[in-house]
């Protein structure tokens, strides 16, 4: 929990530091995605901070090869900038543009995306993934959730809900839509936060909330009723269900001693 906790702290000197313009150069070696959210959400581009959250959890980051993935395909492999404007207003040019370049693109998928694909003839592919990103999120990003907000209210726990279950983007499991959601919320680039650990279709989660709970992993305790209880723990420990939910996946791969897990 300490450590991922520490990930949570790590989120707010993001936000209160200086911000250098480098970090959101997908050409620059010190391109960070997160850190080039917060600087568009600061200088009021908001639309283009969630939509390269979008692709930074689509893309994961390598172990090995860091962001380059990301960098490449965010850069047009050097070559101008694949922004949320550009792509949303031409869709197919960007289809397009991936399948004329996808081979040359360096670097390899996240360990939470390990099974994705570029190829633009996959109906799994990014190109794809990428529509329904758009049809979901038109006309605007920063508008889908003021919407959510008049329709739902201001609750960040009902209107993370709402946004969970309104995602219609292809491939976004359980897993995905949470990171997604999640980091938005953590970098206020949408008023939402988790009130729960979702843990109905997880797979690390929900065993580690089984091996808290129940003392086996592989127990049948239903997700419903183990989110409850974790609610439950969370008012006496107040570390919030982000960390519950990160803290209890980490733990149960090595609940005897501890192992830090990054992604």
């Amino acid at each position: 929990m300490t450590a991922s906790l520490r990930r949570l702290d790590y989120t707010r000197l993001i936000k209160s530091r200086n911000i250098s313009a480098h970090r959101a150069d997908p050409t620059h070696r010190l391109f960070d995605p997160e850190r080039a959210a917060a600087l568009l959400a600061r200088n009021g581009n908001l639309d283009e901070a969630i939509w390269l959250i979008f692709l930074s959890t689509h893309f994961g980051q390598h172990k090995k090869h860091g962001w380059r993935m990301l960098r490449d395909v965010y850069s047009q492999l050097g070559k101008g900038v694949w922004t949320w404007s550009k792509v949303s207003a031409n869709p197919q040019k960007f289809r397009a543009w991936l399948q004329h370049n996808f081979q040359h693109i360096g670097g390899a998928f996240g360990n939470h995306r390990k099974y994705e694909t570029l190829n633009p003839v996959s109906n799994s592919g990014t190109a794809n993934i990428v529509d329904s990103f758009v049809k979901c999120f038109q006309p605007s990003p920063s508008k889908w959730f003021s919407n959510l907000v008049q329709s739902t209210g201001n609750d960040p726990h009902t209107l993370f809900g709402a946004a969970y279950d309104g995602l219609t983007i292809e491939r976004f499991g359980r897993l995905a839509k949470f990171d997604f959601l999640a980091l938005l919320g953590r970098l206020d680039l949408a008023p939402i936060a988790p009130g729960s650990a979702y843990l109905s279709g997880a797979t690390g989660p929900l065993r580690g909330a089984r091996l808290l709970v129940d003392g086996d992993a592989s127990s049948q305790s239903r997700a419903r009723d183990l989110d409850e209880i974790l609610q439950q723990l969370d008012t006496v420990l107040h570390v919030g269900m982000q960390v519950m939910e990160d803290s209890i996946c980490n733990w149960q791969k090595s609940p005897h001693k501890f192992v830090h897990f990054r992604g």
